[in-house]
């Protein structure tokens, strides 16, 4: 079985939706700068993002920034994606429609909140029992199945900077072994207080610091000609590959191994890739990531898809980002159907890997 991206949908820093997303990324502009935070000097936040004015009231009193942003997103990609609409109150959810979120811990604010409450108020257990589900990690899908009926496996990825590959593969190997049908496929991050001081003191000294983003994108993953003449398929996923280092200076092998392996799975060739989308982290991260990409790839000459200096450093949505800004640039370029496409990450507590995509006429036209 072939599984396919067929659609995809984003809330970042330049709005809501997936027009705006495109926009910015195909004019090159940086999002416009949000309000930072803690020790912060920058940060790209979505602008005026209020989860009440963008999902209503209902279920939205006690719903945390990450959520929220799942939740939009996830409704943009269901009313945009043509043939998948939301069921309406009196049908019956497809049974095998599916969710899957990658995260980093879910929302660090939300627990250290609802922790600081049980050591501040006047006892422990006066805490608001309403925001206790924001504390976990698997809120976010839980509450985007809840809210938009997704009957079927739902899975929350935590893996940093290579959430959104975990997630991808994840959701392929969902189908692969019949487990299930469309999956609606992505990662999120919020930016908060807690989130950026947490980045603070988890730099070493002197070590570069990132501008911090956050946001969401979603993409809808399903079988070769499942979505028909209306969902054309826009990449195929041709194999995610995952590996593990122990110190900065195994970053280079490791990825390299990882690049290799996608191509030889794939039967393809450095030559054979058009559009190369690396994770950037900053500092040493990105630095022996782009090593890694020059000694597979010597002599070849991709085009490079870059989006966080344009939205900052979105941590589990990156990867996420990377792929839907890869669909983004292959627009209207004809020339690349049937050409590869190659996504790397690197996250700072030792994993890494790559995703290798074979862009199709849906996405070309």
């Amino acid at each position: 079985m072939n599984t396919v991206i067929s659609a995809w949908a984003a809330v970042s820093p330049f709005g809501i939706g997936r027009q705006v997303f495109q926009d910015g990324l195909l004019a090159g502009r940086p999002a416009a700068a949000g309000e930072p935070a803690g020790p912060d000097k920058a940060a790209f936040t979505v602008p005026d993002f209020d989860p009440r004015a963008v999902l209503g009231k209902k279920g939205t009193r006690s719903m945390d920034r990450v959520t929220a942003l799942a939740a939009a997103t996830v409704g943009e990609l269901l009313a945009t994606a043509p043939g998948l609409d939301a069921p309406a109150a009196d049908d019956a959810p497809d049974p095998r429609r599916s969710v899957v979120l990658g995260t980093t811990t879910g929302s660090a604010q939300s627990m250290m909140d609802f922790t600081r409450s049980s050591l501040t108020e006047d006892k422990p257990f006066f805490v608001d029992p309403a925001r206790f589900p924001n504390t976990v990690m698997n809120c976010a899908a839980g509450a985007c199945a809840i809210r938009y009926q997704l009957k079927g496996p739902n899975a929350t990825i935590g893996g940093g900077r290579t959430a959104g590959l975990l997630a991808l593969n994840y959701a392929r190997r969902l189908q692969l072994t019949g487990r299930a049908g469309s999956v609606l496929c992505g990662a999120a991050e919020e930016y908060s207080h807690a989130r950026a001081w947490l980045g603070h003191h988890s730099r070493d000294t002197g070590e570069e610091a990132a501008v911090l983003g956050e946001g969401c994108a979603m993409m809808l993953i399903e079988p070769a000609g499942a979505g028909g003449p209306e969902r054309p398929g826009l990449a195929e996923v041709l194999t995610v590959q995952m590996g593990v280092y122990a110190d900065a200076e195994g970053i280079r092998p490791a990825l390299a191994d990882c690049v290799r392996r996608a191509l030889a799975t794939a039967e393809a060739a450095p030559g054979d890739l058009a559009l190369v989308a690396p994770g950037e982290a900053a500092g040493v991260l990105g630095e022996q990531e782009l090593a890694a990409l020059d000694e597979v790839l010597a002599g070849a000459a991709p085009e490079r898809v870059s989006c966080t200096e344009l939205i900052g450093d979105t941590s589990a949505a990156a990867a996420a980002f990377q792929i839907v800004s890869v669909l983004v640039s292959a627009q209207h370029r004809p020339a690349l159907a049937g050409r590869l496409a190659l996504v790397t990450a690197v996250d700072r507590d030792g994993a890494l890997g790559c995703a290798l995509l074979r862009l199709l006429d849906g996405a070309t036209a």
